[in-house]
């Protein structure tokens, strides 16, 4: 009787919380930048559930997530680093952590989050649950201690953090096994002006794209005593590069087939590089001055994005062929993509027209449309499952 007493008293209980159960794993965030909201969304239903104010400058935000998929962690412009429920669809934890922020990642555990830094440089450490600082690693490289910039920082494997340091052409492994007691391995003299990296898929390889000349510096993670190496080198050798109206984007999305894709600088050419040898093996013309380079989950296609003025243009490569096979327009200025966890839809921000549209990735015909405040980048909770992402 009592068992029966305790089961009746648990179902009310739950059935006056207002809250329906539910898994995590088809929902994601959608940043709408000129607001400092995100709107929570459901692949599955292509809708969207709710939104979350408060979250300060997202004009640059990126996002990691919790093991379970439950929280996000939203990086904003502002040096805010903001906790959010996607359950109760509200903000669990908000600290302003630096003073210009541009990114973050994800221990390999889930227990720490790290955010890399314009101001002060550097890389701050915090407890996934709490948000408590646990270590700083101040990106100082010159004998005056001048601080760089930290780009293209990613979580790989052992609970470690790679990222380059803009200003000092230089490429750090941070080993946080012990959270308060950081140790540091550094690559000098990698190149010029590191602007983003990107880890294969195994989280073997880190590469950082140089925008002070043409390459593309390469650490094996596997052999850190190799140091690190150009490849790609002189790419552009003999040609003009073109004015660059965007920062291209690297990160392991672009890996498919034994292959990476990789945006050229200046050009409008999307460059393919064999992961086995790391050689140019080619280069497919596109419409524009690719963005974002991604890899459908199943290797199959790769979607581009553009800078201005041809921002408004999506374009997708078979991987095949090797060679632009459509060009869509989803509206204007598209600023990211991304695929539903097994790659048959992909969600598309248009900026300036204050959408996110769906598409099929077979078909490319369009499912679904839904009002966005000037939406940027969209993330889905499957990225918890991925490293370097």
């Amino acid at each position: 009787m009592k068992s029966l007493l305790f089961v009746v008293a648990a179902f009310l209980l739950s059935a006056c919380s207002g809250t329906a159960l539910r898994g995590t794993g088809d929902l994601g965030i959608v940043i709408e930048r000129a607001s400092g909201s995100v709107a929570v969304v459901d692949s599955t239903s292509r809708s969207i559930l709710g939104r979350i104010e408060g979250l300060g400058d997202l004009s640059h935000a990126s996002a990691v997530y919790s093991r379970d998929g439950r929280y996000a962690y939203v990086f904003g412009r502002d040096g805010g680093l903001t906790k959010v429920d996607l359950l109760e669809r509200r903000i669990a934890r908000r600290i302003i952590q630096a003073g210009n922020s541009i990114g973050g990642a994800i221990s390999q555990d889930g227990r720490l989050v790290a955010a890399q830094n314009y101001q002060p440089g550097g890389v701050k450490v915090f407890d996934a649950d709490t948000l408590e600082l646990l270590a700083d690693i101040p990106a100082e490289f010159s004998e005056t201690k001048q601080r760089s910039k930290v780009v293209g920082l990613a979580d790989v494997p052992g609970n470690k953090f790679v990222f380059a340091l803009f200003d000092a052409g230089e490429i750090w492994v941070a080993d946080l096994s012990k959270s308060r007691e950081p140790k540091v391995t550094k690559f000098r003299n990698i190149g010029k002006q590191p602007y983003d990296g990107l880890v294969t898929p195994d989280g073997r390889h880190y590469m950082a794209g140089l925008f002070g000349e043409d390459g593309i510096a390469l650490v094996d993670l596997w052999k850190p005593e190799q140091g690190a190496r150009k490849i790609l080198a002189g790419y552009g050798k003999g040609t003009e590069k073109l004015p660059v109206f965007k920062m291209p984007h690297l990160r392991g999305w672009a890996v498919a087939g034994g292959r990476a894709y990789l945006p050229a600088i200046g050009k409008h050419e999307v460059l393919v590089v064999d992961t086995t040898t790391w050689q140019e093996v080619g280069r497919i013309p596109v419409k524009g001055q690719p963005v974002f380079v991604m890899a459908r989950p199943d290797g199959r296609q790769i979607w581009v994005n553009f800078a201005f003025p041809d921002y408004s243009n999506v374009q997708v490569i078979d991987t095949l062929e090797q060679k632009v096979v459509q060009t869509l327009s989803p509206g204007k200025a598209v600023l990211h993509m991304e695929f539903t966890p097994r790659g048959e839809h992909v969600w598309i921000s248009s900026r300036d027209d204050n959408r996110v549209s769906v598409y099929d990735t077979a078909s490319f015909t369009k499912l679904a449309e839904l009002p966005a405040q000037n939406p940027s980048g969209i993330f889905f909770t499957s990225r918890a499952a991925r490293i370097g992402f």
